[in-house]
């Protein structure tokens, strides 16, 4: 080696091997080092780093010279990023669970695409079209792997992901990820599209019967090359990475599997394919062993995949060799309980299911017994029993359940408990601890016990003789005499009085009994034939003081002369209404359903009052399940709740609260069309809840028009206020003078206050809500000795005055305004116009740290906790100066200081005021780092350099000297600097106050 080319060697050499974080990429760009980095132990940058790092500045955009962005240009440059990103993805051996795990779904499209650019697959081909046989190795390979993380890329985004927690990320970052998330929906959409194209490709691949090779870096670089030089050996059966074609089967029918499995939630069918590629995946890991090098299964996600498909796809031919999952599966699903049990004892010797799936099993029986399967109660107490003996060998406690069940011991539940601790211990191979939990099991069973004849049936049976000692068993015997002197183990004990026959009194209470309890609408008419058949003296509608029919339908119902049928309408009806009360819609439709076709019989009355209770129902239902979800009512529904309201029929006895709920019902969905304009004028002036309902419709409804047509704002400003009036009455004495009695809720409304504020709870429009609120809260404000306004949205449109000041009953509006907030916050609680409302009255009434709560959650809602700008239409300059109002008399006056910047125009009065307290409550200097006006900060240094405070001076000195605040900056800085410290300031608010 000559002296020259040892001095390059030696300058090579010592150059640094990592170059600076900011040009890291551009170093190895031009001293072309990958292969070098990517050999370091620990190389960082990492290369799925350096893969994204390539692409990133590969495809930035270019700029004309007209400032046009133009796309990234096909120049030598990024040819050669794009080239270092695949050399870096073949170092990793195109590994899909290494890059899937570390680049985004964008990036690893981008770097696909690339490969099968550079493995010579024709653009705008599809790829189900291209026969991969005939394809050259490596460029088949490229198809295989685009396609294999098209499905599993599918796949996972079908799994539900947990969202990371937000941190304090500034605009720019934010928009990226924004753009990034819509890129990556735009992706999974085209290949969603494409799954079934990608599925046959992969279907072809199972076919090849040859190995394929993958791009290597060095195939890559040849590639590189001039077409002259690289004598076809890309192109050869030989030239890169070699994948066996049993390793390529093997992930390719696991990946394949997955799509299957994951399809098969909408088309069940498709579970016998996913079964048919995942046991074929185990047959071919174990065919490859450990010789694999290239195929990486997650075995034990594979083992579940296969265990979900035995239970999904069992195979009738092979019932011998089904997993226990698989066996209870079909069991439950055919209804087969009894054979549910004894899989569950045979476990309890081998204990290879787990306590979880067999308390999910419980809990699933239990669901359908309280669903009005009876029979069902002795199989819930076996399955219980055999979990509570497998939990007792495991040394867990037993449940509640267990307990809750044996409440009530009879002989059957001795005997079949007894079997079950039988079967599942095997004494001979019992280790001394399960032994012993055994024997403490039983001991304490016994010992909870109060009939002496289940105490002996136990302590009688081999397996208690055999697990307890003479001595364990004379122990428990004394055990038993001290909590009852009279107990004889050793003599049989007399007949139990169960059975004793039982009289006919007896009877009729079992009977009774079962009939409070049933909600069955044919159990309970076989229950009241038998009654009325054993006396007819009897009025079974009064056994239970719960069944509550209300008063307008009592009288027609208790006026049907045939007894039977009188109990049966009444229980049916009763039993329904409590039904719908405690939200079991489903058996109040059967009851009212099974009373709608009894009353048709005989009573035109009645079958409508059942239509309007089955109509009230259905609206239930709906606003209870769909309609929680914003789904809007089927037509039909409306129309019945509209044929309501126009019903015309006399002497129907009709419920107050059904004309509420239709309305609120048709306010809720937005029908303002039908209350303005369609509603027949005879409803306006007999129903006062139609009479409401329009007036608030038509007010929505001419919300965005001038002022000077809100005509029917002031007419139900009109009706609320005669609703909130009260009347005097007057008393002349003897002398002639008048006197006041006492006042009382008008009459001249057309409903009382109880009755408007019952109807208003049940809107959860907030639209309507907001109107309603604006009103209460102006007529709040009209009061002559109101010192804090309440501010609420839409408040202009209101009246301004009341004639007769007098005759308002302003306590009852305050109260009012209190409940009406506190509910609308319970159906919307991020409504920030509602929370200043609350902070106002809180404010209002002298409570004001409860008032900083809800300015500071009002704003906190509007700017994703003050990570964006909280709007100024919410933090207007009346909010903020109650804000500083608040925290001065609370005596946090830095916060005051801090505050007074927030206004348009910062009061430097009061925030040079406050920082002279020296009697302040809060953090005081450690709040200094949140303040960005250098005036006030200047005030600060003199005032402690005043008061010979010198640390704390050191400490504002330090703030002012942050170079984000220099007065020569730019505007955009200044605003940038000031938004960063309110941001913060608020958030350590928010903290002190939530």
């Amino acid at each position: 080696m000559s002296a020259e080319a040892a001095d390059r060697e030696a300058a090579t050499s010592s150059r640094p091997c990592t170059p600076p974080q900011t040009c890291w990429f551009e170093f190895l760009l031009e001293e072309s080092l990958l292969e070098k980095h990517l050999r370091k132990p620990c190389p960082d940058p990492a290369p799925v780093q350096l893969i994204v790092q390539f692409l990133e500045q590969a495809s930035k955009p270019s700029v004309n010279e007209q400032n046009q962005v133009q796309p990234p240009p096909d120049n030598k440059r990024n040819r050669i990023l794009k080239l270092l990103a695949l050399k870096v993805a073949a170092h990793l051996k195109w590994d899909l669970d290494i890059l899937e795990k570390s680049l985004s779904v964008p990036v690893l499209n981008m770097l696909l695409n690339e490969l099968l650019c550079i493995s010579k697959v024709p653009p705008g081909t599809k790829h189900v079209d291209m026969d991969l046989a005939t394809l050259p190795p490596t460029t088949a390979m490229a198809i295989l792997l685009y396609n294999r993380w098209a499905i599993r890329t599918i796949v996972q985004s079908s799994f539900p992901v947990k969202q990371a927690k937000p941190g304090p990320p500034q605009l720019s970052v934010m928009n990226q990820m924004q753009q990034e998330k819509e890129l990556t929906e735009n992706i999974l959409k085209v290949l969603k599209e494409q799954a079934s194209d990608s599925i046959l490709v992969l279907e072809a691949a199972l076919k090849l019967d040859k190995d394929l090779y993958v791009h290597t870096m060095r195939t890559l670089d040849l590639l590189a090359m001039e077409p002259g030089m690289v004598n076809g050996e890309t192109e050869s059966s030989t030239a890169g990475l070699k994948i066996r074609t049993e390793e390529m089967q093997c992930q390719v029918c696991y990946d394949l599997g997955a799509a299957y499995f994951q399809q098969g939630s909408t088309n069940a069918a498709v579970y016998e394919n996913a079964r048919e590629k995942f046991f074929r995946t185990k047959e071919l890991i174990t065919e490859i062993g450990s010789l694999s090098l290239h195929c990486t299964i997650d075995e034990k996600r594979l083992a579940g995949y296969c265990q979900a498909c035995d239970v999904l796809v069992p195979s009738d031919s092979t019932s011998q060799q089904l997993t226990p999952y698989s066996q209870v599966h079909i069991c439950l699903r055919s209804g087969n309980y009894q054979d549910v049990v004894k899989i569950f004892i045979e476990d309890n010797l081998t204990f290879s299911l787990p306590v979880q799936f067999r308390q999910s099993v419980l809990r699933e029986l239990f669901q359908k017994a309280q669903q009005g399967n009876e029979a069902l109660d002795e199989i819930c107490f076996k399955v219980c029993a055999c979990n509570t003996v497998r939990d007792i060998l495991e040394g867990r406690t037993i449940s509640v359940q267990f307990n809750q069940l044996f409440l009530r011991p009879n002989k059957e539940k001795i005997d079949f408990l007894l079997e079950v601790c039988s079967r599942s211990i095997n004494l001979e191979k019992a280790s001394d601890s399960l032994k012993g939990n055994m024997a403490a099991f039983l001991k304490n069973v016994c010992l909870g016990l109060e009939d002496l004849q289940y105490v002996f049936m136990i302590s009688s049976h081999e397996l208690f003789i055999t697990l307890l000692k003479d001595e364990e068993r004379k122990l428990l015997v004394d055990q038993m005499r001290k909590r009852s002197p009279r107990v004889n183990l050793c003599i049989k004990p007399v007949t139990s009085f169960y059975d004793i026959p039982a009289s006919a009194s007896v009877n009729i209470g079992q009977l009774e009994h079962q009939l409070i309890l049933s909600v069955d609408p044919w159990r309970i008419r076989q229950i009241l034939i038998e009654l009325h058949g054993m006396t007819s003296e009897r009025q079974f509608w009064t056994v239970s003081n719960k069944w509550e029919v209300p008063s307008v339908y009592s009288g027609v119902i208790l006026g049907i002369k045939d007894n039977l049928t009188r109990d049966l309408v009444y229980i049916l009806l009763a039993k329904g209404l409590h039904c719908s009360t405690v939200k079991d819609f489903s058996h109040a439709k059967q009851l009212f359903a099974a009373c709608l076709e009894l009353v048709t019989e005989f009573s035109p009355k009645l079958r409508q009052v059942m239509l309007n209770e089955m109509l009230l129902l259905d609206i239930h239902t709906h606003e209870a399940g769909t309609g929680q979800s914003g789904e809007r009512p089927p037509s039909d529904l409306i129309s019945r709740v509209r044929g309501y309201l126009e019903m015309r029929l006399p002497d129907i006895p009709l419920r107050q609260v059904i004309a509420e709920e239709c309305v609120a019902f048709m306010l809720n969905w937005r029908e303002n069309e039908y209350l303005t304009l369609q509603v027949p004028a005879f409803l306006l002036q007999s129903n006062p809840y139609v009479k409401l309902g329009q007036l608030l419709a038509a007010t929505c409804k001419e919300l965005p028009g001038p002022k000077e047509s809100r005509r029917t704002a002031k007419d139900l400003w009109e009706v609320v206020v005669q609703i909130c009036s009260v009347s005097s009455q007057h008393k002349r004495g003897n002398d002639g003078r008048v006197s006041l009695i006492k006042q009382r809720e008008s009459t001249l409304g057309i409903m009382y206050r109880s009755e408007l504020l019952s109807f208003i709870k049940k809107l959860r429009e907030p639209l309507v809500l907001t109107i309603i609120l604006s009103l209460f809260v102006k007529l709040h404000n009209v009061r002559e000795d109101i010192v804090n306004d309440i501010t609420a949205e839409h408040i202009s449109i209101w009246p301004s005055s009341i004639p007769n000041l007098q005759s308002v009953d302003f306590e009852a509006v305050a109260i009012t305004v209190k409940e009406l907030v506190r509910y609308a916050l319970s159906i919307s609680p991020n409504n920030h116009s509602w929370l200043i409302i609350q902070a106002d009255i809180y404010f209002a009434t002298n409570q004001y740290s409860a008032a900083l709560h809800y300015y500071l959650q009002a704003g906190a809602v509007c700017s994703d906790f003050f990570n964006k700008a909280v709007p100024p239409d919410v933090y207007t300059d009346q909010v903020i100066k109650r804000m500083i109002k608040c925290c001065s008399l609370l005596n946090c006056h830095t916060q005051v200081a801090i505050l007074c910047q927030f206004l348009r125009e910062i009061d430097y009065k009061t925030a040079f005021k406050s920082l002279q307290e020296q009697n302040s409550h809060d953090a005081m200097d450690s709040y200094y780092d949140y303040i960005w006006d250098v005036t006030i900060l200047e005030y600060l240094t003199y005032l402690h350099h005043k008061r010979g405070e010198t640390d704390k001076r050191q400490i504002a000195i330090k703030a002012i000297g942050q170079t984000e605040l220099n007065a020569s900056n730019p505007e955009e800085v200044l605003q940038l600097a000031a938004q960063r410290r309110k941001k913060k300031f608020l958030q350590a608010m928010a903290k002190l106050y939530f």
